[in-house]
Parts: structure tokens; C-alpha cells; sequence
């Protein structure tokens, strides 16, 4: 997938809200998940940044100073990215944040952006209380789960004609906030899902979980998540005949999911929104 459009999106964003955070410094800290199995995420992002940082410091910097770009790898775990944080808060050379991924580290780590004054804004992150808390330093450049439930649900309705629909959720402030804006964007429109189950994340057997799915017949399975449970989950459903639509958000925009579902031939078909 092309990371092109990512620069100068992130360069206009950081002219306009980055111009008066610098001092004697231009320091920004990247964070997101740089290892773990969503640090694929991590990665789109570094190279983003890096090629928008580059193209304002060949146009002068901001404010006279050229950006330097630092690591805050968060591994999309909560006490990790309020460790990543505070870490931050401590050098009081870092002019803003650009970060976090998942929903989950971005709402515990923004509060201590905020007590500090830090600048942060996430490419990424969609629950709405993210930007629903009266922070003043907190920004996005992503839209929030509601509008990609909107957006499913009525693809769901209208483009597969379907009337039962299996939600399933990975219980992250993500996953789960994507989920349930989809089912109540269904519920909306007079769909009542037949199946709203949650698995964990890390899991890599969903077999009984499938076997549930399969029970219910349903015509589509939404999930909301991220594609190493994704994957696995769709590869499964194939294995055991489960060969329904299979509905997912954002989180699974990458072509790791192929590597997490064993194979293009698991993969073909499956359908996902993205801001």
C-alpha cells in the first residue's frame, strides 16, 4: 500500500499546529507500536513523519529550527505508552507528539501530554472521546468510529443486502468502539445482529468461537479489530466452511493481514472501511 499521501498531510499539520511549540528545540516524537504484532502501524507511521519532517527542514524548519524525529514505541499497550509518556514529559526539549495508534494508549497517554502541555496529535486513533474530553492540546487527523460504523452498516444494508449480521470485537477501546458504533448504526436501520461475542487479543485459536459463528448463520461477520486476530479469525472461519462476508475497519489496512490469514487465498473478498 502507497504512503505517499501521508507526507504532506502530515506536513501541513504540523506547520499549522506545531508553528509556535518550538523553542530552542524542534524535537517531535513519533509513537506508536515498534514492535509487537501491530508494529507495521509503528512503521507507516515513522515513514510518514520522516518524509514530511524531511520536506519542511529542506524548506527551512519551523520557526528557524530543523525537526528531529524520535521513537516512543508504545507496543499498542496501555501502561507501555503512559511509560512512553512520562518518559517524554521528562525531556522538556520534545516540542509535540505524533501519536499514539491504538485508541487504548493514545487516551492514557494524551492525559499526560496534556497535564504537561505537549502538543500530540494521532494519524490514527477513532474512539470519540479522544477529542471529547475539553483537551486543548489534543488533535486528530483521522475520523472517529462512528462515522466508519455509519459507513459499514449502510454498505451492509444497501450494497450485501444482508439482514443477519455475527459481531465480533477484540475488547480494545478500539476494536470494541468500532463494533458497537457499527451495531448501533445497524440497530438503527432496524438490523438486530444475531451474535455480539468478544475474543482477546493475542489469541490465536478462535475455533470455538467460529463453531458459534457458524451456528448462527449468519450473512456477514463484522469484527472489530486488528489483523493478527483478523487474520487468524478469517482463517479459521475458511477452514470450517464459514465462508460468509467478512467486514472489518481500518485496523487491518495492511498487507500483513495476508501473512496473519495464512494466505491470499483466506483474504480475497474481505471488505474494510478507512478514513
Amino acid at each position: 500500500m502507497s504512503l505517499k499521501p501521508i507526507a504532506p498531510l502530515l506536513a501541513a499539520l504540523l506547520l499549522g499546529c506545531l508553528g509556535t511549540a518550538f523553542a530552542a528545540h524542534a524535537d517531535i516524537t513519533v509513537a506508536g507500536p515498534f514492535s509487537g504484532p501491530n508494529a507495521t502501524y509503528g512503521d507507516q507511521y515513522w515513514r510518514g513523519a520522516s518524509q514530511a519532517a524531511e520536506d519542511i527542514n529542506v524548506a527551512g524548519g519551523i520557526n528557524g529550527e530543523k525537526i528531529t524525529l524520535v521513537q516512543g514505541n508504545d507496543a499498542c499497550e496501555p501502561k507501555q505508552a503512559v511509560a512512553v509518556a512520562n518518559r517524554l514529559v521528562d525531556q522538556s526539549h520534545v516540542a509535540a507528539v505524533i501519536g499514539h495508534f491504538c485508541s487504548s494508549s493514545t487516551m492514557p497517554a494524551s492525559e499526560v501530554y496534556d497535564d504537561a502541555g505537549i502538543l500530540a496529535i494521532t494519524p490514527r486513533s477513532t474512539n470519540p472521546q479522544i477529542t471529547e474530553r475539553g483537551m486543548n492540546t489534543m488533535f486528530r487527523m483521522c475520523g472517529r468510529d462512528y462515522q466508519q460504523g455509519a459507513i459499514a452498516a449502510s454498505y451492509i444494508i444497501d450494497k450485501l443486502k444482508a439482514s443477519k449480521v455475527a459481531i465480533i470485537h477484540d475488547k480494545d477501546t478500539y476494536g470494541q468502539g468500532l463494533a458497537d458504533a457499527t451495531k448501533v448504526a445497524l440497530n438503527k436501520a432496524g438490523v438486530k445482529e444475531v451474535m455480539y461475542e468478544g475474543l482477546s487479543r493475542g489469541e490465536k485459536d478462535f475455533n470455538a468461537l467460529v463453531t458459534k459463528i457458524r451456528s448462527v448463520d449468519p450473512q456477514v461477520v463484522y469484527f472489530g479489530g486488528c489483523h493478527p486476530e483478523a487474520g487468524t479469525l478469517v482463517r479459521q472461519m475458511r477452514e470450517q466452511g464459514v465462508k460468509v462476508t467478512f467486514f472489518s475497519g481500518d485496523c487491518i489496512v495492511t498487507e500483513e493481514l495476508v501473512t496473519a490469514a495464512g494466505g491470499p487465498q483466506y483474504t480475497d473478498g474481505i471488505l474494510m472501511t478507512f478514513g
